[in-house]
């Protein structure tokens, strides 16, 4: 397919690299997950590349809502310059590369692609003939072949890419109870607040993967959180869905554990919250109070975050906090859609 190229100046491409790629001391930042060992190990938040940015169109703003800019960024090994950079993906014609240039007189090679919101796509860079690995980016996929490729997704994007089925579905269950939205009051605002939305809106901002039964999107965000800037958590997450999977089918066999009751799982948060929860395999995971603790704060900060990271869906948790925080005379001391950029708020200045 074809793929639009837009020029990045020297300017932008290099607030982004001296920041994160210009650390001179090859001692690794970090030293566990998947990055361990690896010359990405000394780069301060990989994650971060290739670059994920909003896109304008200036002539066109609804078309802008639609699309990010990539820009892939590819550091030249110290003394060896290559003569020709290129990068081929999915994105694109997918064995038609795409000419990289330099960034002035620095190890940089760059191209900035526009690619639509909602996507996840494999790429190679090929330096000099030969297909290498982005080894900046610790994103890895393996595709039917068996071949592994880098892998980047854009914002919006609802695709599994870490999480399997019956892990999402348990932890639709642990979400849904950590977060407030199954009160009385606000159940009756989420059914108020969707109904209230015309069938064009409901297609366009709640995707299949968005149920309100699903905490507002909230696994969504966490599956996109474990696939990039919390990559190193994918460990506790496997582990302790697996060992959560077998208490609680240990206390209920006859149910699957993503119909179990409230009550069964308001039980095991209170022995998880005292770190002892019987039938655990402390072997395998010490502590599951540190597991509560870490899905807490990954819950809050999808539901409540803006939307394009894939949780809090069609901001419905910012409506909620909007009608549930007023003042005596009824006018709302949260209006989160005068700083946000349409179709989630009304402000024509920001870009998100």
């Amino acid at each position: 397919m074809a793929v639009r190229l837009i020029a990045k100046d020297d300017q932008y491409v290099l607030n982004h690299c001296t920041k994160y790629l210009a650390r001179e001391n090859p001692e690794p930042r970090h030293v566990y997950g998947p990055e361990a060992g690896a010359e990405v190990a000394r780069i301060a938040e990989a994650w971060r590349f290739p670059v994920i940015d909003g896109h304008r169109e200036p002539d066109d703003e609804a078309a802008s809502q639609g699309f990010n800019e990539v820009t892939f960024v590819y550091l030249a090994a110290p003394g060896a310059l290559p003569t020709e950079v290129a990068v081929i993906g999915s994105f694109a014609n997918l064995y038609e590369p795409l000419a990289m240039r330099q960034v002035g007189a620095t190890p940089y090679f760059t191209l900035t692609a526009v690619v639509p919101r909602g996507e996840a796509h494999s790429y190679r860079f090929l330096v000099g003939g030969e297909a290498l690995l982005d080894p900046i980016n610790p994103q890895r996929m393996t595709l039917d072949n068996g071949r592994v490729w880098s892998r980047f997704f854009t914002q919006d994007c609802t695709i599994p890419l870490v999480l399997e089925h019956w892990e999402r579905r348990l932890l639709e269950r642990l979400c849904d109870h950590i977060l407030p939205f199954r009160t009385p009051t606000a159940e009756n605002f989420l059914a108020r607040f969707y109904d209230y939305l015309d069938r064009q809106a409901r297609d366009a901002q709640y995707p299949n993967a968005y149920r309100f039964d699903a905490s507002v999107g909230v696994v969504n965000f966490i599956d996109k959180l474990l696939a990039r800037e919390e990559s190193h958590h994918q460990a506790d997450y496997r582990i302790c869905l697996g060992l959560i999977n077998q208490v609680v089918r240990q206390r209920n066999p006859f149910l699957d554990p993503a119909h179990m009751t409230r009550d069964l799982y308001v039980t095991l948060y209170a022995e998880m919250g005292r770190d002892d929860v019987p039938g655990w395999d402390y072997g395998r995971y010490g502590s599951p109070r540190y597991f509560l603790q870490l899905l807490r704060r990954h819950t809050f900060t999808g539901a409540f975050s803006h939307p394009k990271y894939g949780g809090n869906a069609g901001a419905t948790a910012w409506a909620w906090l909007s009608e549930r925080y007023r003042n005596d005379q009824g006018e709302t001391l949260f209006d989160w859609q005068q700083a946000l950029e349409p179709p989630y708020g009304r402000n024509p200045a920001y870009r998100g």
